[in-house]
């Protein structure tokens, strides 16, 4: 239990520190927030719970897959906002990434790579 509490306080702190770190660096926070961190942690605390390597592995590989749909939403976004806002814009850009999950399970799923 304190463990799980430990990876809960860990892992928020990391969010909150990117957010307040984008309050008084625009430059530098979206490079920290970019960085594979909380899958890296996420690793970690697989490893350290004696998950079998080829858990964390499916785990690695599947991330490096669901990253990929997931990078035209900040663009999307940065696009749209001065037309829509940022609630809608964010929606719309949400959206269309999920519409990109599906479309990338279905081609990957043609080449024998099975994510669900």
């Amino acid at each position: 239990m304190k463990f799980l509490l430990f990876k809960y306080l860990l892992t928020s702190a990391l969010v909150v520190g990117i957010s307040e770190l984008a309050r008084h660096n625009a430059r530098i926070a979206p490079l920290v927030a970019a960085l594979p961190l909380v899958a890296t942690l996420t690793l970690v605390w697989m490893h350290l719970e004696n998950l079998p390597d080829n858990r964390l592995i499916r785990f690695s590989l599947d991330t490096l897959w669901f990253v990929i749909p997931t990078l035209p939403l900040f663009w999307l976004f940065a696009r749209l906002h001065a037309k829509f806002g940022f609630w809608l814009s964010l929606f719309m850009a949400c959206i269309s990434t999920v519409v990109l999950f599906l479309l990338e399970i279905r081609l990957l799923k043609r080449f024998g790579i099975q994510l669900f």
